[in-house]
């Protein structure tokens, strides 16, 4: 596992986050489609509040398949997306922007996870993004091949204790959730 100095992460940083099983409970199996099907995971909201003090950026970067299957419109994700930044935003948290692909897994989209599209286009649309400091944090081994794509560190977040089957050297740092990496960035604020 590469290692990373924690110390250097300041407010040139930006931070790009997945969104099922990183800020919110997975269903699995199955697709977050209505907001009362959204439960934001332990401490998420005050990591957010948290990290809207430590980044440039804040970026959430999903795939939304479950458009591609018809089980949703991008209307209905929008007014989903919509009440959760306003749950973040009223907790003290901040996303600049959230990036989705509504591509099924068969359509090699480029800007489907693992590809780097969305990373692309986030620094196309803010230029002072800066993947030599930048860190992707995400649930799934796509969400670190899409880190690994863009040359960012990596940040294995696991929702329940559990790491998806990841090998080690392919991820630079793991954390139980939001709520631990806050904790381990707290520790270094300071210096």
């Amino acid at each position: 596992m590469a290692e990373i100095d924690l110390k250097l992460i300041d407010n040139t940083w930006t931070l790009f986050i997945d969104r099922d099983g990183v800020i919110n409970r997975r269903i699995p199996n199955d697709y977050v489609v209505v907001w009362e099907q959204f439960e934001f995971l332990d401490g998420v909201l005050d990591a957010l509040a948290y990290f809207a003090t430590r980044f440039n950026h804040i970026f959430i970067v999903t795939n939304q398949q479950g458009i591609g299957k018809g089980l949703m419109s991008e209307i209905e994700l929008a007014i989903l997306h919509h009440k959760m930044l306003t749950a973040i935003e009223e907790a003290g948290g901040r996303i600049d922007r959230i990036y989705y692909c509504p591509s099924m897994r068969t359509d090699n989209d480029p800007m489907r996870k693992p590809a780097p599209g969305m990373g692309l286009l986030a620094r196309v649309d803010y230029p002072d993004v800066d993947f030599s400091k930048a860190i992707m944090a995400g649930d799934t081994r796509p969400d670190m091949e899409f880190g690994r794509n863009l040359n960012i560190t990596t940040a294995l977040i696991a929702e329940n204790g559990t790491f998806e089957d990841v090998e080690e050297g392919f991820v630079d740092l793991r954390f139980q959730g939001l709520k631990e990496f806050a904790a381990e960035l707290k520790k270094y604020a300071s210096l």
